[in-house]
């Protein structure tokens, strides 16, 4: 007998009104100039769909030459005539700041309040949407990449990987759940590797049932809301254990979050999904990352370096899945500015959170840029309001790193300077910081295992790869010296009241 949340509230039967999906989304974006194209040329997911996208629109820290542009949904893929596959759709701050109706400034402040007033999600009765066609692994010639597109992004790649698939699992009394992204790289016909960074939730779950040799059920989420994929990538202490982050997402659009009961595990799947896997981690088997291929490398990753192959990674089994008719597969690369907004954005709530709260009024606003992958890098806007908060700014950074383990570094810039545009921070870090006074070294800390300068063979100081020094970069003005670096003033003009025009 399957068991789910044990409280009654989340239970409903019906769906009051229709839920807001990945489809929703596409048709907002369709009524807003240059954020979205199409294309019924015929595309390959091997290689070439990659390729295409990282000069079109994929920005980040993908190879050069690329630039920030539009999603692009390609209506025609080779070999699947009934599957569309989407790419980019997050890969512009201004195009999350229309699919949530405000402005690409204010998209942290937004996903804080969420955080703070979460709304729980439900498990209805109904049948799925993403229910509506049924693959069994039992089927004569399951095979996944017959049913699924799942692209092979560079030639380097240990196979084809799910970039954005929501693994949604919980612990063995199913009293705890969690949401993740994590890397999937197809095996075989029914089997994924799952790579989950030590310590994430996902993994802690997968360990527990592990010690009891049982398999842990999950449901693998492809094409949702977007509201979903940005509320996924909120990490502990922000979202502590058992913190089901579906609740921001329920939050973000003032309604809880659908859930429908797997057919085939005993888990949940979101009920608006294009397409779901359903599956088991199996206790005690581990394979090698590039068993298919032996490149040595898995795929490429928001450091804008493809990730080394793991040795020995957990399996999940593919019982089943489940698609809505005619479903879009949804997709990223690592290293474009996709990863980056979805990892970055709930960093900066996080911070702004924990800062607003322990330093009332100080840091105004946080950044977490391409440059820095979205987990690597934060920017803090500071106010010193008088001479009793200097130093609380370097406080500030301190508690950016306890809140989110994998920043690196941390640039501190003062209240006139633009923290979206990085050429004025580094005119910020050219005008107002002095290396030998302005830097903070925090030397062996822990941080992200996939920084390739994270290794003994880069530095003596690092005892262990994933170990860091850590560094705060203090280019805001002492509040002694602020009136000696006020920026150049000019007169406020109405500009609305001239006309301009090209002769071209």
């Amino acid at each position: 007998m399957n068991t789910f949340h044990k409280n009654d509230q989340y239970l409903t039967s019906k769906s009051e009104e229709k839920e807001w999906d990945l489809q929703n989304s596409i048709e907002l974006l369709n009524h807003i100039k240059n954020e979205i194209i199409y294309t019924n040329d015929s595309v390959n997911p091997i290689l070439e769909l990659s390729s295409i996208y990282r000069y079109i629109g994929a920005y980040g820290t993908i190879m050069r030459p690329t630039k920030s542009g539009p999603a692009i949904l390609f209506n025609n893929i080779k070999d699947y005539p009934h599957i569309k596959i989407l790419i980019g759709l997050l890969c512009s701050r201004q195009r999350i700041a229309h699919l949530f109706h405000t402005k690409k400034e204010k998209l942290a402040f937004l996903l804080k309040e969420a955080l703070d007033n979460p709304i729980p999600p439900q498990i209805t009765t109904e049948k799925g949407l993403c229910q509506e066609i049924i693959y069994k692994s039992t089927d004569k010639n399951f095979d996944i990449l017959k049913i699924l597109p799942i692209p092979i992004i560079t030639e380097e790649d240990a196979g084809h990987y799910i970039t954005l698939g929501m693994c949604y699992t919980s612990n063995i009394e199913k009293n705890q759940y969690d949401i993740s992204i994590h890397r999937l790289c197809v095996q075989s016909k029914d089997e994924l590797s799952i790579y989950s960074v030590p310590g994430r939730h996902l993994d802690i779950f997968y360990q527990e049932a592990e010690s009891y040799g049982k398999s842990l059920p999950i449901s693998i989420n492809i094409g949702i809301d977007p509201a979903i994929t940005i509320s996924t990538c909120f990490e502990p202490p922000t979202t502590p254990l058992g913190f089901d982050e579906l609740s921001i997402a329920g939050s973000l659009r003032k309604k809880p979050i659908k859930l429908v009961k797997c057919l085939f595990v005993d888990a949940l799947a979101i009920s608006h999904s294009e397409i779901v896997i359903e599956g088991e981690l199996l206790p005690n088997i581990r394979i090698a990352e590039d068993n298919n291929t032996n490149t040595g490398k898995s795929m490429p990753e928001f450091t804008g370096y493809t990730g080394y192959a793991k040795k020995a990674l957990p399996i999940i089994k593919v019982k089943a899945i489940t698609t809505k008719h005619n479903p879009i597969f949804q997709t990223c690369i690592g290293s474009s500015d996709e990863h980056t907004n979805i990892a970055g954005i709930p960093t900066e709530a996080s911070i702004l959170k924990i800062t607003q709260n322990a330093l009332p009024e100080l840091v105004i606003n946080v950044h977490c840029p391409t440059s820095g992958g979205g987990k690597y890098l934060a920017i803090l806007q500071i106010r010193k309001r008088s001479i009793n908060d200097e130093g609380k700014q370097r406080q500030a950074a301190l508690l950016a790193f306890s809140i989110f383990s994998e920043i690196k570094h941390v640039i501190l810039v003062d209240e006139d300077v633009d923290i979206f545009d990085m050429n004025d921070v580094i005119w910020s870090l050219t005008t107002r910081y002095q290396g030998d006074k302005s830097t903070i070294f925090i030397p062996g800390v822990r941080c992200h295992p996939l920084d390739p300068s994270s290794d003994p063979n880069f530095s003596s100081s690092i005892q262990h790869p994933g170990i860091t020094c850590k560094t705060i970069f203090d280019s805001t003005v002492p509040f002694t010296l602020k009136n000696k670096f006020k920026r150049s003033q000019f007169k406020e003009i109405n500009i609305s009241s001239f006309n301009f025009f090209s002769k071209n």
